[in-house]
């Protein structure tokens, strides 16, 4: 009985830490590029909206997906537009789309609270491999969109160091002016890139109203955002760690549900709901001491928008 309980445990944190997955993977590739963008939050919102009003519409979780990924992609245009051709400070135009993106998901979602979701995405089990002991109950009875995940990630690592592309995308992020004598189109890149950060961040916010809780409520994402901003330090900027990193959360976020369960032992709610946070602040102070002490990680030209001219 107390196996079964922690194996719903752990498959609730690999749940829970999907729709920050999507957020992180989209943040580190934005990074990557070298475009600090800090509107995660914001990006989650109006795709979380928009997913859950398409697929209402249309009867079709897949179609509000779809229009998750376009509408948070629109999103991270504007900001691509004003970060990268206008140069302005990506911090500040980063927390200006945290703030529209979260007034804009409250405004358009407002008629659709407390509407049913028709279809949602629901747990398919994969043949064979769900039924291998204890590892297949929590890692393949899951909702098509963790799959995605579960393929997205070495599919990036790949990408990143293994591809020429890739290399390239590397090359723009620690030096575009470098990659930019080689003809390296730095600024489409980063526009590129951004957009596809941006339509992950997008993909997070879908999961969350489409399979983890078919629902549209406002502010749903809760601050999962800045996690995965977060997260992408504790990670290095490598899509690996970034999936360990989620599940840990996730698994945090999932004792909120379990641990009373399997211990028996009464912990106010209040209190489990705290933890995540509690836990993005210590990783993060940890984090990032030990990426300025050991000078790895974070791309040389982080934030820092290009210009040609001063080359």
């Amino acid at each position: 009985m107390e196996n079964s309980v922690w194996i719903a445990t752990l498959a609730a944190a690999i749940t829970a830490g999907t729709p920050i997955l999507f957020a992180a993977l989209g943040e580190i590739i934005a990074e990557r590029a070298g475009v600090l963008n800090l509107g995660v939050e914001g990006m989650m919102l109006v795709g979380a909206v928009t997913g859950f009003m398409v697929a209402v519409k249309t009867a079709s979780p897949w179609l509000g997906f779809l229009a998750a990924l376009v509408a948070a992609g629109a999103t991270a245009a504007i900001f691509a537009v004003l970060t990268i051709t206008l140069r302005a400070n990506q911090v500040v135009t980063g927390l200006a789309l945290t703030i529209f993106g979260t007034g804009l998901s409250g405004f358009l979602g407002k008629p659709y609270i407390g509407i049913p979701l028709p279809v949602s995405f629901k747990p398919i089990a994969l043949p064979l491999l769900s039924q291998i002991p204890f590892i297949g109950p929590i890692f393949f009875r899951h909702d098509p969109l963790v799959y995605l995940s579960y393929i997205l990630v070495p599919a990036l690592w790949y990408y990143f160091y293994r591809t020429r592309p890739g290399l390239n995308l590397r090359a723009v992020g620690e030096n575009p002016a470098a990659a930019d004598a080689l003809g390296v189109n730095v600024f489409a890149l980063r526009y590129i890139y951004v957009i596809i950060g941006g339509m992950l961040a997008g993909a997070g916010g879908a999961f969350l109203s489409l399979a983890y809780a078919p629902s549209w409520l406002e502010n749903m994402t809760a601050g999962r955002g800045w996690i995965a901003v977060a997260l992408v330090i504790f990670a290095v900027w490598d899509p690996v760690k970034a999936l360990l990193g989620s599940y840990l959360f996730g698994g945090v976020d999932a004792l909120t549900y379990g641990l009373q369960a399997a211990t028996k032992i009464a912990i106010p709610s209040f209190f489990l709901k705290m933890l995540p946070y509690i836990l993005t602040v210590i990783v993060l102070i940890f984090a990032t001491r030990q990426t300025i002490v050991k000078h790895v990680g974070a791309p040389g030209a982080l934030s820092i928008p290009y210009d040609r001219e001063e080359r």
